[in-house]
């Protein structure tokens, strides 16, 4: 192997291990899926679904979660209708399997949210754990889908 070939392959394996670390890098805390349920029971967090309405229909929505469809132009209104206008209110984020609500957190977090929590495991589960349909947790039929 060429000398220029090697530098450039190990240029790019860095620029790759960056680019890696930065998309799975934590924007902030997380919750499995027990816990987020709990809090949401007793009214510690408000926990948001921001899957589609077709995802909804599949699997039914988390048991005291808002479905709040991330793809909305409106999505981040709404989110402020059920805090109450309250950026520092406490909210839980769940999606399929984590990937979105790890995005989501980020993005809200730039927009002034300060206490968003990731249900990384999300509905069907993920490296992050099971996810709450394999863990036996309530959902409820979509009643807007």
């Amino acid at each position: 192997m060429s000398k220029l070939r090697f530098v450039r392959l190990a240029i790019f394996a860095v620029l790759t291990a960056l680019f890696v670390a930065a998309c799975t890098a934590d924007a902030g805390p997380t919750l499995s899926a027990p816990e987020a349920f709990e809090k949401s029971r007793v009214g510690e967090i408000t926990l948001i679904d921001i899957r589609t309405p077709g995802e909804w229909r599949q699997t039914g929505i988390a048991e005291g979660a808002l479905p709040i469809d991330m793809t909305r132009r409106t999505f981040v209104d709404e989110i402020l209708a059920a805090v109450d206008g309250n950026k520092d209110a406490p909210i839980a984020i769940i999606c399929r399997t984590g990937n979105r609500t790890t995005y989501t957190q980020k993005t809200l977090a730039k927009m002034g949210f300060t206490n968003v929590y990731n249900i990384k495991e999300g509905m069907i589960g993920s490296t992050a754990g099971p996810g709450w349909l394999q863990r036996g947790l309530p959902v409820e039929g979509c009643q807007t889908c």
